[in-house]
């Protein structure tokens, strides 16, 4: 017999315009009397689901997340209850018995023997500054879909500039973009090219010029170009605004930031989305291996009769995960402090670019989860661990040219004429 952990909770079923509540209370015999009732989703109808909740003084609360329709729910009752988020796929009833009723007593009976696995979720100030985050991040896709139709125009307009340009939306590159866009081709002039470039690119100036003479963009080709770089600094001016918020959010919690800062790869925008996706205390998480598994880049488990099928990590963390990889991607090109690059080279060799990243991510995070914990900043115990190995590597490498000396001289070879300061250069 499972044991009851919540003698008294309530598990609802949550939809757009309604939820299911249902109240199990168990008495001291085992037996559950259940009190099931539903509600609207508007302020007022939630205002009475949170009276009648206090009417049996039931203050812990199992809810499914369907979509985004749990949040209103949660905002409103999160100052009196304690609420356990669920993956719907951990209290998804048996088909055929399945009405909403029975959903939310179904819940109920699952959390009250302490069956449902909760989901993260940070505090509200922090849910906040994840908002902008993820709002911000939606903001650089809408930046690149309207370069991309910037590239799109010029390509069937036959202006190669991207050949000779190393980035299309450059200053130089800018300004001649914008000035195409004011004339027709029988009104080009080169002369009025060369203003327009900056340093290094006024040596490709001839090639741009074959490039750009000639162009036959049409007026749809034009007003689509247009558009599009009107659309361009608007969604630039409003991501900018965005950051801003975020940076003065993130002010709150400075200390934090600046621990993140002494990690290689890591900078202030960084900072800001590991700690909106986060938060900043670590005791939701019972180690690091939690963490890094909630954020997906640990290998999943899939073993059957014996036999594994996949470890592939999982799609967990879409937003945490593309963060740390970017800041592994810099942790091991960063020349001041090679701690991550010569584990990086380590792994490469005999797992390849891909799982190397990964495993890079996992340290990262894993130092994240104990410097939020201690306080300390970045500073490995192997930091000197490089110079060690550089050692070593000279003494192996001086140790075989010994041995090969040796071996020329057993076969009596005269290796007088040998300079071995160049061997061991």
């Amino acid at each position: 017999m499972l044991k009851i952990v919540r003698p008294l909770c309530c598990g609802i079923d949550v939809h757009k315009s309604f939820i299911i509540a249902t109240i199990g209370a168990t008495d001291t015999h085992g037996v559950t009397t259940y009190n099931s009732k539903k509600f609207y989703t508007y302020n007022k109808d939630l205002s009475i689901f949170k009276t009648w909740l206090q009417s049996f003084n039931c203050k812990e609360v199992c809810m499914e997340s369907t979509g985004k329709y749990w949040i209103p729910i949660f905002n409103y009752i999160e100052d009196y209850c304690n609420i356990t988020l669920a993956n719907p796929k951990y209290v998804k009833a048996i088909k055929g018995k399945k009405t909403d009723f029975k959903d939310a007593v179904w819940i109920c009976d699952l959390f009250k023997h302490d069956l449902v696995p909760g989901s993260f979720i940070p505090p509200k100030d922090i849910r906040e500054l994840r908002d902008l985050n993820r709002y911000s991040f939606k903001y650089k896709s809408m930046i690149t879909s309207e370069k991309n139709r910037i590239q799109n125009c010029l390509t069937v307009s036959n202006i190669a500039l991207d050949s000779f340009v190393s980035d299309m939306f450059g200053k130089s590159s800018t300004k001649i973009i914008d000035y195409i866009s004011t004339i027709k081709s029988d009104e080009f002039d080169k002369e009025k090219i060369r203003p327009l470039l900056h340093g290094s690119m006024q040596k490709n100036f001839d090639k741009i010029i074959d490039s750009l003479e000639g162009f036959n963009i049409s007026d749809e080709q034009l007003f689509k170009l247009v558009t599009a770089r009107k659309n361009l600094n608007q969604i630039q001016e409003n991501r900018n605004s965005i950051d801003e918020k975020i940076n003065e959010l993130s002010s709150k919690y400075q200390s934090f930031v600046d621990l993140l800062l002494t990690i290689p790869g890591v900078d202030r925008k960084s900072a800001n989305l590991i700690i909106g996706e986060i938060g900043t205390d670590m005791e939701v998480f019972s180690s690091s291996k939690r963490l890094c598994c909630w954020a997906g880049i640990t290998p999943t488990n899939n073993e059957s009769a014996g036999k594994k099928k996949t470890t592939r990590i999982s799609r967990a963390g879409c937003y945490l995960k593309p963060i740390l990889v970017q800041c592994a991607n810099s942790a091991i090109k960063d020349k001041s402090n090679n701690y991550f690059k010569i584990k990086y080279d380590k792994l490469k060799k005999r797992r390849g670019h891909k799982k190397a990243i990964i495993a890079i991510c996992r340290m990262i995070l894993t130092c994240i989860y104990h410097m939020f914990n201690t306080g300390e900043i970045f500073n490995p115990r192997e930091f000197n661990y490089s110079n060690e190995s550089i050692e070593k590597s000279e003494q192996r490498k001086l140790s075989k040219i010994n041995d090969a000396v040796k071996f020329l001289q057993r076969q009596g070879i005269d290796t007088s004429l040998l300079n071995l300061e160049n061997l061991t250069a």
